[in-house]
């Protein structure tokens, strides 16, 4: 049996599997990252992009199943990453497979808030790259180069409209570790932050770092040695 912890990683809005690239030079010996490709881009870019969460949720479900969940696991997601790493994780217990043994969610309110209100998809290409520019996900470079933005803009409207469209469901909550890290200038109040409590048996474990919604670029150190510190003793689990 392998010594190493995978940790699956779960991209943002409009992300691949190379969002994490800095995480990944930076991961402790004891854990293995494996990021996950979303439809419709990266090394995925000729399949068709998916603008429904169930079916984004069978697709990740699919690959962390051919990847392994026989050993010790966790999840990490960022903004919609997060949000699906929850959906992801019921899709995995619901099937009778190995739950994870901890989530890691930054950058989102709660499912049951109604925090993507904002229908962003629907705006016409001056506004929707304006919110784009305001979140800050993407570099200068690419969000002066026109022919780079043709080929992001329709990955961030189908990743956007899947996460506007999400319907809530209540369920019973989860008895699975969690640690939710926020940035304090993201536009989301605390109360909708917490509201991750309510899908979770155990105290959720609540951090805010500075920064805006995209806060995990500038403090990579930080939350991996977070990982590390709730992961360090999982070895021991059979």
């Amino acid at each position: 049996m392998s010594s190493k912890i995978n940790v699956y990683l779960l991209p943002f809005a409009g992300g691949n599997k190379y969002s994490y690239r800095k995480y990944e030079e930076n991961v402790p010996s004891f854990l293995k990252f494996i990021p996950l490709e979303y439809p419709g881009r990266g090394a995925r870019q000729n399949e068709p992009l998916i603008i429904d969460m169930q079916l984004l949720v069978d697709d990740v479900f699919k690959q962390m199943k051919e990847k392994g969940l026989q050993h010790p696991y966790a999840i990490y997601g960022h903004s919609m990453g997060g949000l699906l790493s929850y959906l992801v994780t019921r899709r995995i217990i619901q099937n009778g497979d190995r739950a994870p043994v901890h989530l890691f969610i930054t950058g989102t309110s709660g499912p049951s808030e109604n925090a993507r209100e904002k229908k962003r998809h629907l705006l016409n290409k001056e506004d929707f790259l304006q919110e784009i520019k305001e979140l800050g996900g993407l570099p200068n470079p690419i969000l002066q180069d026109s022919e780079l933005m043709d080929y992001y803009e329709p990955i961030l409207r189908a990743d956007f409209q899947l996460s506007e469209l999400y319907e809530y469901e209540k369920q019973p909550p989860l008895d699975i570790p969690v640690t939710v890290i926020t940035g304090r200038e993201e536009k989301m109040t605390l109360a909708k932050i917490q509201a991750w409590q309510k899908e979770f048996v155990p105290k959720i474990d609540f951090k805010r770092f500075p920064g805006d919604h995209f806060f995990i670029l500038d403090h990579i150190m930080p939350i991996m040695e977070i990982m590390a510190r709730k992961l360090g003793n999982v070895n021991a689990i059979k």
